[in-house]
C-alpha cells in the first residue's frame, strides 16, 4: 500500500523548498546532503501529523519524547557523554518541532560533535586502563543496569566507570576460558588466562571505537529522524535507504542466516521474534526479548555489538548456510549464555500448520499448532494454489475431526501475527458466522470485518494457548473467541499488546516536481495509520487479550509487550459490534478456572516453572553486580543450575511417558505428518501448558451444558 499525500499548503512550501535545494545542487555534496536533510525534516514534520492514526500534533510535547528517544540512542548506556554534553543537547529538546518545519536542524550535528569527541577521550582511556591491573585484589561493585546510572559528572568519574567495565569483561572473559579449558580436560593456568583473558578484552573494544569511528553525519541525521517517528508510536519509523531495503528483504521472506528477527533499542540490539523452523528456532536457546551483546565466526574472537547500527549486526550474524556462528546473549534474567547456531535456510514446513491427536484421562483431543498466519498472496487468485493458514487449518479440522478427537487445542504462543484476512478466516472456522475485528483509521472510519461463511468446521470443545509473544493477528483471533464465549483462553498474564496497522510511506513518491527524481534516495516512512478493535468495542491495542486461565511462565517477570514500549498507543473503548454469543460452549467457566487453579498448585512442573520464574525476577532485580571470581563463579552456577532442574524435570516426564508406553509415533499423525515429526510429538507429550490444556478440554467435555 503507497499513499501519496499533496495538501495545498504542503505543496507551496515544498515547492520554495526544493527551489532552495536546486539552486544548491552544484554547490558540492555536503550542501546537497544538508537540503536533503532539511527536505526529510520538513516532510517528517508536516506528513506525520497527517497520516498517523493518533492525534498526536507535531509540538513542543512530541519534541520532548523525540528528544528522550534521540539521547537514548545516542548514549544509552551512560558510557561517553557527561552531564554538562546533556545540558548543552537539551537545550534543543523543545525546539525539534520548529526546527523541523522551518530547516534549522541543528541537533543531529551537534549531537555528532560532541559524542565523537567523548569517544576519542574514551578511547584514550581505555588504552590507559588496559595496560594496568584489572582482576581486583578486593571485591568491588559494578551497577550493570544504566537506567539505573546518571549521566558522570566528568571524566574523572568517567575514568572510574569504564575502569569497572573493563574489569567487570575481563572477569567474565576469564571464567569463560576457565571452563573451556576445564571441558577440554586442560589445566588452568590462571596467569596465563588473565592475560589472555585482557589481550581479548583490549582487542574487543579496540574494534568497538574502530566501528564507532566509521559513524558518519549522516547516520546522526538518519537516528534522530527515527527518534522524531518514534516518539508517535513504537511502530512508526523512519527508514534510511540501506534500512529500506533491509526491511524489503524481510518482507520478502529472506531468512538465511539464523531465523532471528532482531531490532535496535536504546543501543541494544535485541532479539524481537524467532522465526518457526529457523536455525535459531532448531537450536532452542535463543528467544524473544534476548540481548546479543557480541557475535563470533565459529572459534573465533567475539565482535562486540552493543551500541552498533542494526544492519552492521545483522551482516555479522548473517552468513552462509553450514557455518556456525556464536552469540553471546543476556538473558531477560540478567544471565548470559554463549549460543552456537549453525547457519541455514528456513525449512519451509516448520512454518506451516501442524495437528497431531493427543491423549487425556481416556479421551482423545486435536491439536493444532499455528505459527503465523502465513498467505502466499502472489499465488492465491483463482487459478492459483497458494499455501495459507486458513486452507491448512481446516484441512487439520478434517482429519481430526475423521479421527474421533472430543476437543480441539489451538496453539497460538510465539505466533508474532501476519495475514489479516487468515486471521478472520480462521476464526471463522470455529463460528457460524459474524463479525471477528473492528479495523479503525486515522479518520475516524471503522469497518467490521467479518466471516460470511455459515459453515461450522469445528464446533466441539475449544482450548486457545496464547503467551506475551503471541501479537497481532493471534490476538485477534483470540480476543474473537474469547468475546464469542467460544473458546477457554489460556496463558500468561496478557498477550503482546499490538493492536495497530503500519503502512510504508516512500518519500521520494511525495516529491511532487519529476525532474528532482535524480536528487538521493530520501528513505521511507513506516507509520502506524489503522487500530484493532474487538467485537466487544475493546482495542487489543496496549493491553493484549488477558487469558480467562492465567498459567505460570519462565519469562512472567518480563517487562515484554506494547504496554512497556516507550510512547505506544493507550487502550481505547469503540462501541462493540453485533454478534451472537456462544455461551453454551463453555457453560461454567468459574468452575474451569477453579478445577485449573488446583491442577497448577499441584502440578511439580507448573510449581517448578513458578518457582524458577520467581527466582528469575530476583536475579534480574540484583543489577549490582560484584567483581571478584568467587562472586561471579557463584552466579553463574546458580543460573546453571536453575536450568538443570527444569531440564532434569522434562527429561523425566519423557522418561515415564516411555515407561508407560503412552501412545507415540505415526498413529497419531494424519498422513503426510510422518516425516521428521519425533521431535516435535516428544515436545507435545512435556509440554506442562499442553498438558493442563488436555485437562480443561476434559472439564469442558464431562460439564454438563445448561
Amino acid at each position: 500500500m503507497k499513499i501519496r499525500i499533496y495538501p495545498l499548503h504542503l505543496v507551496v512550501v515544498l515547492v520554495s523548498l526544493l527551489l532552495l535545494i536546486v539552486a544548491g545542487l552544484a554547490t558540492g555534496g555536503d550542501q546537497i546532503g544538508e537540503k536533503r536533510n532539511k527536505l526529510i525534516g520538513y516532510m517528517l514534520g508536516k506528513q506525520l501529523p497527517s497520516i498517523h492514526f493518533s492525534d498526536k500534533e507535531m509540538n513542543d510535547q512530541l519534541s520532548l519524547a523525540a528528544f528522550d528517544l534521540y539521547l537514548k540512542q545516542l548514549d544509552f548506556q551512560k558510557r561517553f557523554l557527561l552531564r554538562e554534553d546533556v545540558d548543552e543537547l537539551r537545550a534543543y529538546a523543545d525546539k525539534i518541532d520548529d526546527n523541523l518545519i522551518n530547516g534549522s536542524i541543528i541537533l543531529p550535528e551537534t549531537g555528532y560533535v560532541i559524542l565523537n569527541e567523548r569517544v576519542r577521550q574514551v578511547e584514550a582511556m581505555v588504552e590507559t586502563l588496559m595496560s594496568g591491573r584489572l582482576d581486583p585484589e578486593e571485591p568491588e561493585t559494578f551497577e550493570s543496569d544504566p537506567e539505573k546510572l546518571d549521566f558522570c559528572l566528568d571524566s574523572r568519574e568517567l575514568e572510574e566507570r569504564w575502569r569497572l567495565i573493563l574489569t567487570f569483561q575481563v572477569l567474565t572473559r576469564y571464567l569463560d576460558l576457565e571452563e573451556q579449558q576445564k571441558s577440554d580436560g586442560l589445566s588452568v593456568d590462571p596467569e596465563a588466562l588473565w592475560q589472555e583473558s585482557r589481550e581479548r578484552v583490549k582487542k574487543r573494544f579496540a574494534n568497538f571505537f574502530h566501528r564507532l569511528h566509521q559513524e558518519t553525519l549522516q547516520d546522526h541525521y538518519d537516528r534522530y529522524f527515527n527518534a522524531v517517528a518514534r516518539a508517535f508510536d513504537p511502530h512508526t519509523n523512519y527508514m534510511a535507504p540501506d534500512s529500506k531495503e533491509d526491511f524489503d528483504i524481510h518482507m520478502r521472506g529472506s531468512l538465511e542466516g539464523i531465523g532471528a528477527l532482531l531490532r535496535e533499542e536504546d543501543g541494544y540490539i535485541k532479539v524481537v521474534r524467532i522465526i518457526p523452523g529457523s536455525a535459531s528456532a532448531r537450536q532452542g536457546r535463543l528467544q524473544a526479548e534476548d540481548i546479543i551483546q557480541a557475535v563470533a565466526e565459529g572459534e573465533e574472537e567475539p565482535v562486540e555489538i552493543t551500541d552498533m547500527r542494526l544492519r552492521d549486526a545483522v551482516r555479522l550474524i548473517r552468513g552462509p548456510k553450514g557455518s556456525e556462528v556464536r552469540l553471546t546473549v543476556r538473558k531477560s534474567d540478567g544471565t548470559k549464555d554463549i549460543i552456537p547456531i549453525v547457519r541455514d535456510v528456513v525449512q519451509i514446513e516448520e512454518t506451516f500448520v501442524k495437528h497431531a491427536v493427543i491423549n487425556a484421562a481416556g479421551h482423545r483431543f486435536g491439536y493444532i499448532r499455528i505459527p503465523s498466519f502465513y498467505r502466499d498472496f502472489e499465488n492465491n487468485g483463482e487459478q492459483e494454489q497458494g499455501r495459507n493458514s486458513t486452507d491448512d487449518t481446516r484441512n487439520a479440522i478434517v482429519e481430526l475431526k475423521n479421527q474421533g478427537i472430543e476437543g480441539i487445542i489451538l496453539d497460538l504462543r510465539d505466533n508474532g501475527g501476519g495475514s489479516l484476512v487468515d486471521a478472520v478466516d480462521i476464526t471463522g472456522l470455529f463460528i457460524n458466522s459474524g463479525p471477528v475485528v473492528q479495523v479503525k483509521n486515522s479518520y475516524g472510519l471503522k469497518r467490521v470485518l467479518e466471516d460470511e461463511d455459515s459453515t461450522l468446521d469445528y464446533g466441539g470443545p475449544l482450548v486457545v494457548l496464547v503467551n506475551q509473544f503471541s501479537a497481532s493477528a493471534s490476538e485477534i483471533v483470540a480476543a474473537a473467541l474469547q468475546d464469542y464465549r467460544r473458546a477457554v483462553i489460556v496463558g500468561g498474564k496478557h498477550t503482546h499488546g499490538k493492536g495497530t496497522v503500519q503502512t510504508i510511506v516512500d518519500l521520494n513518491e511525495n516529491i511532487p516536481l519529476f525532474h528532482l527524481r535524480r536528487y538521493e534516495d530520501l528513505g521511507a516512512l513506516k507509520a502506524t495509520i489503522q487500530k484493532f478493535y474487538r467485537v466487544n468495542g475493546g482495542s487489543t491495542q496496549y493491553r493484549g487479550v488477558e487469558p480467562d486461565i492465567i498459567l505460570p511462565s519462565l519469562f512472567q517477570h518480563l517487562e515484554s509487550g506494547e504496554q512497556y514500549l516507550d510512547y505506544s498507543l493507550p487502550w481505547d473503548q469503540e462501541e462493540p459490534a453485533a454478534y451472537q454469543s456462544y455461551a453454551d460452549m463453555v457453560p461454567d467457566l468459574a468452575t474451569i478456572v477453579q478445577r485449573s487453579r488446583e491442577r497448577v498448585a499441584a502440578s511439580e512442573g507448573l510449581r517448578l516453572i513458578e518457582e524458577e520464574a520467581q527466582r528469575s525476577a530476583l536475579r534480574s532485580e540484583q543489577t549490582v553486580l560484584t567483581l571478584d571470581l568467587d562472586s561471579m563463579r557463584s552466579r553463574r552456577e546458580e543460573e546453571r543450575q536453575a536450568r538443570d532442574r527444569v531440564g532434569a524435570h522434562y527429561q523425566r516426564l519423557e522418561e515415564e511417558r516411555q515407561l508407560v508406553g503412552e501412545e507415540t509415533g505415526d498413529d497419531r499423525l494424519s498422513d503426510g505428518q510422518e516425516e521428521d515429526a519425533g521431535d516435535w510429538l516428544e515436545s507435545l507429550d512435556t509440554d506442562p501448558y499442553i498438558g493442563e490444556a488436555r485437562m480443561i478440554l476434559r472439564d469442558l467435555a464431562v460439564l454438563p451444558t445448561p
